[in-house]
């Protein structure tokens, strides 16, 4: 397992978030996207490869 050190990345909330904390946060890499809770930012984050993110994303839309 990988353990990813918060605030060491440029996180980022939507747009869309209305700033309570509510939302997930995402953070770009080479290679992988990273995603965590935006209320619990030192707890589990997940990481999927770029390639997933955008899938997942277009499924979304």
């Amino acid at each position: 397992m990988t353990v990813h050190e918060p605030g060491r990345r440029g996180w980022r909330t939507s747009s869309y978030s209305a700033g309570n904390g509510g939302c997930v946060e995402v953070a770009g890499q080479a290679t992988d996207v990273l995603v965590r809770d935006s209320k619990n930012p030192r707890g589990g984050t997940l990481s999927m490869r770029t390639a997933a993110w955008r899938a997942f994303l277009r499924t979304l839309r």
